[in-house]
């Protein structure tokens, strides 16, 4: 039961994945069908939603008919908006490309059985980790909040032992460790909010929490448990590991998807919910993090010797951009500020989905993922390269892509502000990504003394095409640029009322 008028739609987002991972259970022979059908609907109900707040504004549902305090609250503003379209695109592109991979896999007679018992557990674990994404972007309880970070956090580390190898058990293990860490902690400033406020509502708190000690104490708390989850530099150490020994679409889910949730969470707590007491020093340690985790991250992809190492690194790096823009905020209008994290995050998402889906592809195709054994990879797979290279160049900030448009934005109040070294970190970073992006490159175009030029291999469409539609999606985000401001001018009302201009 719903309020008469309040968009039921908005429940679907998170209904139809649960559905679907019940059915995946139940219907083992149609288990792929059913995920791509609600992959399908989760992209439709997102264009919708859209379609909705761009009509009628923000939404509200509360279920059961409660208002705050008591009852459950969905909430849909244009970035949690943009965020739930992100991880539908980039879901239907993993449900897809997982279909090819695993169907490859079983081909292989000898580890056949193997691997239908990964393929049968990854629809279902898929499935709930996307409902809980969805939860994550709509919930405007800071208690449910957390439910929906569990319910990721379990059914990503999961995904992540499902290859059943030694390594990757012990990195899934390591990483469900460091998640319930990050959720006790997360709980623990829950519990202080609630003893101070009285009330889990976000809306309501932004408005309770004041500049008390239980508020300091709760911002730091829920602050180190995201960070924990998000991975930033020193708390990145269990990325690496889960990222490269798990199976490529759940590598590709791990990256471009779950490490985005815990940050946007990050994001509206530290400048929506407890904006009053954030202090421009606190800002310039999270920049100061991220501008570690930008350098550090983009020297040890270098350094690694492993495809898939490499785009895990990567990671590490890219992430740091979106701590940047954290003593930046103070030189943007509140709408800027958001515009600059929401391009960063959709281009990752698409362009690192595509990298890891082109590490998939390779090892299959060799049975191997070594960067020095790389040559002549081009004539044998160039839809699957040049995937790689358009990626690459999003990744590198190159126009006209989305990161292009962030870091402009990031360089642009830097010099503004005359916070000039954060200037210099986003171009280091730029030219260090050129580095291992091209590391890589120049090895596909190699081709070894004495061996014939390769016919391009057979490859199932399913592993190379969602690949090239998720690194042409992020190439051509600055090209959408107008309508993504658009929705985002539309849907920042918060932050444009608590950053007129620049914090107080």
């Amino acid at each position: 039961m719903f309020q008469a008028d309040t968009p039921a739609w908005i429940i679907a987002p998170v209904v139809l994945p649960l559905i679907a991972g019940l059915f995946c259970f139940l219907f083992k022979r149609r288990i792929f069908i059913i995920a791509l059908a609600a992959a399908l609907a989760n992209f439709f109900v997102a264009c919708f939603l859209i379609y909705q707040f761009l009509v009628f504004g923000s939404m509200r549902c509360y279920i059961g008919g409660w208002q705050p305090p008591l009852g459950i609250t969905l909430r849909a503003d244009g970035p949690a908006l943009l965020m739930l379209l992100m991880t539908a695109v980039t879901g239907l592109a993993v449900t897809l490309y997982a279909r090819g991979y695993f169907s490859c896999r079983i081909a292989d007679s000898e580890r056949a059985g193997r691997h239908q018992r990964q393929q049968r557990y990854f629809w279902p674990l898929w499935m709930l980790l996307l409902a809980g994404l969805n939860g994550l972007f709509l919930s405007g309880d800071i208690f449910n909040l957390y439910v929906t970070l569990e319910l990721v956090a379990i059914s990503a580390a999961s995904l992540a032992a499902l290859s059943g190898k030694p390594a990757s058990q012990r990195a899934s293990f390591r990483y469900l460790l460091i998640s319930l860490l990050g959720s006790l902690t997360y709980l623990l400033g829950v519990v202080f909010l609630y003893r101070t406020c009285g009330v889990l509502d976000l809306d309501l708190l932004r408005n309770l929490s004041g500049n008390g000690a239980g508020v300091r104490a709760a911002l730091a708390l829920l602050t180190v448990g995201l960070l924990l989850k998000t991975a930033l530099v020193p708390l990145h150490f269990w990325l690496p590991p889960a990222h490269a020994n798990a199976l490529a679409p759940v590598s590709v889910i791990l990256s471009a998807l779950v490490v985005k949730g815990s940050f946007y969470l990050l994001f509206r707590f530290w400048f929506e919910l407890f904006s009053p007491i954030v202090t421009q020093a606190g800002l310039n340690f999270m920049g100061a993090l991220g501008a570690v985790a930008i350098i550090w991250g983009a020297v040890q992809a270098i350094r690694q010797q492993r495809l898939k190492l490499m785009v895990a690194y990567s990671t590490v790096s890219q992430l740091g951009y979106l701590f940047v823009a954290f003593p930046l905020s103070r030189a943007v209008e509140g709408a800027q500020v958001w515009s600059i994290v929401i391009f960063i995050a959709l281009t990752h998402a698409c362009a690192k989905s595509a990298m890891f889906m082109v590490a998939g592809s390779i090892y299959l195709h060799l049975g191997h993922d070594r960067i020095r054994d790389l040559a002549g990879v081009r004539a044998s797979l160039p839809v699957t390269v040049f995937a790689y290279g358009i990626a690459g160049v999003s990744l590198m900030g190159l126009p006209p892509s989305g990161a292009f448009i962030a870091k402009w934005m990031l360089l642009s109040s830097s010099l503004v502000s005359g916070q000039w070294w954060w200037a210099l970190v986003i171009v280091a970073g730029s030219l260090l990504a050129m580095v291992y992006v091209f590391r890589v490159m120049s090895r596909f175009f190699v081709i070894p003394e004495g061996e014939p030029l390769k016919k391009p291999a057979a490859l199932s469409p399913l592993l190379e095409w969602p690949a090239l539609i998720l690194a042409l999606i992020s190439l051509s985000l600055g090209l959408l640029a107008p309508w993504i401001l658009h929705i985002l001018s539309q849907g920042t009302v918060g932050l444009v009322r608590v950053f007129p201009g620049g914090l107080s």
